[in-house]
C-alpha cells in the first residue's frame, strides 16, 4: 500500500551519530580493558633471568644513567630518610598519611599512578601544596619491562599528562613497579630503567629492609593500613635526624617542573575524558544488568502468562456464561496493492472457509498491476472487486466498510492464507458483547529459507507468546492486519480506520479499547502470511512498523491517565512495550558490545557461559512457544545464528525509527514485492506460477469502482 500525503524522507544523519556512538563505546571499553591490563596486558613480572650490572650493584637505591649507558648511584646521607609511598592517590590512606606527615613535621615523596591522580586530582595538588614531592609509579602499574613499546611509551607519557592537569607540574622521578631494592630491576627491567632515562627520569629504588635509618636510607611504603603504621614507627624513631623528599636529601631543587598552559589544559583533556569515561562506563554496566534483567523477565513472563492462558482455555469456570456459537454472516475485506503475487491465493483460500455465509470485498488500492484483473477473474457471487485511486490502506478499509453489508467485518492482508476453518473461529469470541475485535494466529508460509525461520521464530515466540500475555492481562495491542475480526458498529464509532499513523492495526485497536471495547486472541484461527524474503524488504517492513507502533503510541498516550478498559490497557501495554519493545533494543547494542570484550580481551570462558545462559532460556521459551503452537521443534537449530544477524536487524530498525521520531520526520509507506508464497502446504502453483490452483470456482461475480 502506498500513502497519498506528502511525507519528508527518512534523516540520515543520525546513522553517523550512531555509529559515533559505538565508537565512543569502543574506545572507551579499550581504554578501560588497557587500564585493566585485559587489554595489552603488563602485569605478571617475569622471572630475573640475569643480574643488573655490577657497577650499579652496590645497594644505592637512586640510578642516573649518562648517555652512553653509564650508571651512577646515589643514597641518602646519614641521619636522613626519604620517606616514599607507592601507589594512589587513595582517597582513604593518602589523606592519612599526609596527616601523619604534617603531624611530624615531615616531608615524603609520593610515587603515583598517572590513572589515580585523573581520578582524584585534588589529592595531587594537596601532596604538592604541602610541600611534598610527586614522582611516576607508571599509569595504570603496568610492568615497563614486559609492556609494548606503544604500552611503555603510554604509562609514562599519560601519568605526565595527569600530573600536569590535576597540578600544573610533570616530574622526573620514576619507581617501575614491582621493584623494590636496586637489585629487583634485574631481567628485562634493566632496560626499560635506561629507555625510562633516556627520557630525563631518576629511577628510584630503595634500601633494603635491613637497613639502619639513621645511616640514611629511602624507604618504601604501601598507601595502605602497613604503609601508614610503618611509616608511623619510622617518625618516632630519635635516630633519624630528618625526614626530607628525594630531592632535599639530595641537596638539590624539586624534580617537579611547571608545564606550559597548553599541556596543562591537555592534561585537564585527559582528567575529564577519565572522568567521562568512567562515568560512561558506569552507565553501560548498568544498561547492560537493565538489558539482562529485562531479557529474562521477558522470558519469564512469556513463559508464566503463556502456562495462564493455556490452563485458562482449558479450565471450565463455574457460573460462567455459555455463549452462543456464532454463525452470522461475515464481510471480509481485503486491500490490494500490487499483489497480483498473491491475491488468488488468498481470495481462494477464504472461499475455502467452513463459515456458511460470508461476503469477500478486494478494494485495488489503485494497483498498477493485474491484482483487480486476477481478483475480478474469480467466478463467484460472494467476491466483490472494489477499484479506487491510490490512497493508502486505511482507505481502502474505510471504502469497504461503507460496502460492507453484514454487522461483522473480517480484515486480511492480500498477502495472507486462511485455514478452512479460521473464518469460523475467528469470529466466535465476538458472541460475548464487551468484545469488539478479534485477533487471529498469523503464522509465516514462506519458511524454507534462513530468513523464514528467522521471522517464523519470531511470529511463534514473539509475537503469539506476547498475544497469548496480552489476552491474560486484557490489553491486546494490535489485532494484526493479516487476520483480524470487529463489529462494525464498534468500527464506526471511532470513525473507521485512521490514517494518522503507518502502524494503522494498532491505532486502530487503541482506539478500540479507548472507547471500552474488550479486544481477545484466538489462537486456533490460523492464517498464513507471506513474510519479506530479503534483508532489505524486512528492514523497510519493521522499520514501518515500528515508526508506527511509537505513533500510535503517542497519539494514545493519554490513555494511562483514564479509567476502564482503556486506562487499564493503557497503563498496562504501554508500559510493556516502553520497557520491551523499545527501552531493550534500545540497550542491545551495549549488551553485545560488552559480550565482544568480554569474548576477545576478558575472560572467554566466563562470556561464553553467559552467552550459552541466555541463549538455554531463549532455547527453553521457544520450544515451549512451537509446543504451544503444535510447530516442529526441528527449527531451533536457527535460534543460535538468529542472535548474529537477525537480533542485530530488528535493534538498529528500533534505533532508527526512535531516532527519525524523535527529529519529527515522516515515513512514507514502503511496499513489498510478493512472490505468492504465503502458503505452500495449502495450494499448489500453477505452471505459469502467477496463482494457485483454486479449490473451488462458483459461477459469477461482481465488480464495482470507488472514486
Amino acid at each position: 500500500m502506498r500513502r497519498r500525503a506528502t511525507v519528508r524522507r527518512p534523516p540520515r544523519g543520525h546513522w553517523l551519530v550512531l555509529l559515533l556512538v559505538l565508537a565512543v563505546v569502543s574506545v572507551t571499553l579499550l581504554f578501560e580493558g588497557w587500564t585493566t591490563h585485559q587489554v595489552d596486558a603488563a602485569r605478571t613480572k617475569p622471572a630475573c633471568t640475569r643480574p643488573i650490572p655490577r657497577e650499579a650493584d652496590d645497594g644505592r637505591p637512586l640510578l642516573r644513567f649518562g648517555p652512553r649507558g653509564e650508571v651512577t648511584t646515589l643514597a641518602m646521607p646519614p641521619g636522613t630518610v626519604a620517606l616514599t609511598f607507592d601507589g594512589g592517590p587513595d582517597p582513604v590512606w593518602t589523606p592519612r598519611l599526609l596527616d601523619l606527615l604534617r603531624e611530624h613535621h615531615a616531608r615524603a615523596t609520593f610515587f603515583v599512578y598517572g590513572m589515580e591522580a585523573a581520578r582524584y586530582p585534588e589529592l595531587v595538588r594537596r601532596i604538592q601544596r604541602e610541600g611534598h614531592e610527586i614522582g611516576s609509579y607508571t599509569y595504570s602499574g603496568g610492568d615497563l619491562g614486559v609492556a609494548s613499546p606503544v604500552r611503555a611509551r603510554l604509562e609514562l607519557s599519560l601519568t605526565q599528562a595527569a600530573l600536569a592537569g590535576s597540578a600544573g607540574v610533570n616530574t622526573t622521578l620514576l619507581r617501575l613497579p614491582h621493584t623494590t631494592a636496586a637489585d629487583t630491576l634485574c631481567g628485562p627491567q634493566w632496560p626499560a630503567a635506561q629507555r625510562a632515562a633516556g627520557q630525563g627520569y631518576l629511577v628510584v629504588a630503595s634500601d633494603r629492609k635491613d637497613r639502619k635509618p639513621w645511616r640514611g636510607a629511602v624507604t618504601q611504603h604501601s598507601q595502605t593500613d602497613l604503609g601508614y603504621h610503618e611509616a608511623r614507627d619510622l617518625l618516632e624513631d630519635r635516630s633519624v635526624k630528618r625526614f626530607t623528599t628525594l630531592s632535599g636529601g639530595l641537596g638539590r631543587l624539586s624534580f617537579l617542573e611547571e608545564v606550559p598552559v597548553a599541556r596543562e589544559l591537555m592534561g585537564e583533556g585527559l582528567i575529564w575524558s577519565k572522568r567521562l569515561g568512567g562515568a560512561f562506563l558506569t552507565v553501560m554496566v548498568w544498561t547492560l544488568s537493565l538489558a539482562g534483567a529485562l531479557g529474562v523477565l521477558r522470558m519469564l513472563l512469556f513463559i508464566l502468562f503463556a502456562r495462564l492462558h493455556v490452563r485458562r482455555l482449558h479450565r471450565y469456570r463455574p457460573g460462567a456464561p455459555r455463549l452462543r456459537e456464532v454463525r452470522d454472516p461475515v464481510t471480509v475485506l481485503v486491500p490490494a496493492y500490487n499483489e497480483e503475487a498473491g491475491i488468488a491465493s488468498t481470495v481462494y483460500s477464504l472461499l475455502a472457509s467452513t463459515h456458511p455465509d460470508f461476503q469477500i470485498i478486494v478494494i485495488d488500492d489503485g494497483s498498477t498491476d493485474a491484482t483487480a484483473d486476477i481478483a475480478e477473474s474469480i467466478d463467484d457471487p460472494r467476491v466483490t472487486v472494489i477499484r479506487q485511486p491510490n490512497g493508502g490502506k486505511p482507505s481502502a478499509l474505510n471504502t469497504g466498510l461503507a460496502h460492507a453489508r453484514h454487522d461483522i467485518v473480517v480484515m486480511v492482508d492480500a498477502d495472507t492464507v486462511f485455514e478452512p476453518e479460521a473464518l469460523v473461529r475467528l469470529v466466535q469470541p465476538l458472541a460475548h458483547p464487551a468484545v469488539g475485535a478479534v485477533s487471529g494466529n498469523t503464522k509465516v508460509g514462506n519458511r524454507r529459507r534462513l530468513l523464514g525461520k528467522w521471522q517464523h521464530l519470531e511470529y511463534v515466540l514473539g509475537f503469539n507468546l506476547d498475544r497469548r500475555m496480552f489476552e491474560v492481562l486484557e490489553c491486546m495491542p494490535t489485532v494484526p492486519g493479516a487476520i483480524g475480526a470487529f463489529r462494525r458498529d464498534a468500527l464506526m464509532g471511532i470513525g473507521g480506520v485512521s490514517d494518522d499513523t503507518l502502524a494503522e492495526d494498532t491505532d486502530l485497536t487503541m482506539a478500540l479499547w479507548r472507547a471500552g471495547w474488550r479486544v481477545v486472541y484466538e489462537e486456533s484461527a490460523v492464517a498464513w502470511t507471506e513474510v519479506p524474503s530479503t534483508l532489505r524488504q524486512l528492514w523497510r517492513q519493521r522499520y514501518r512498523w515500528c515508526y508506527g507502533t511509537l505513533q500510535s503510541m503517542w497519539k494514545h498516550r493519554h490513555a494511562v491517565t483514564e479509567i476502564g478498559p482503556g486506562g487499564r490497557f493503557g497503563r498496562r501495554v504501554l508500559v510493556y512495550v516502553t520497557l520491551f519493545q523499545i527501552v531493550l533494543p534500545l540497550c542491545a547494542p551495549v549488551v553485545d558490545m560488552f559480550a565482544l570484550f568480554g569474548a576477545l580481551f576478558r575472560d572467554p570462558v566466563e562470556a561464553a557461559l553467559v552467552w550459552f545462559g541466555f541463549l538455554a532460556v531463549q532455547l527453553v521459551t521457544a520450544a515451549y512457544a512451537l509446543r504451544l503452537d503444535r510447530e516442529n521443534l526441528r527449527v531451533l537449530w536457527v535460534l543460535p545464528l538468529q542472535q548474529f544477524v537477525y537480533r542485530q536487524l530488528m535493534y538498529l530498525v528500533v534505533i532508527h525509527s526512535v531516532t527519525t521520531a524523535m527529529l519529527g520526520s515522516r515515513l512514507k509507506w514502503h511496499s513489498m514485492k510478493r512472490t505468492g508464497t504465503a502458503d505452500p502446504y495449502l495450494f499448489e502453483a500453477t505452471p505459469g506460477g502467477a496463482s494457485p490452483a483454486p479449490l473451488d470456482q462458483p459461477p459469477g461475480r461482481r465488480s464495482l469502482s470507488s472514486h
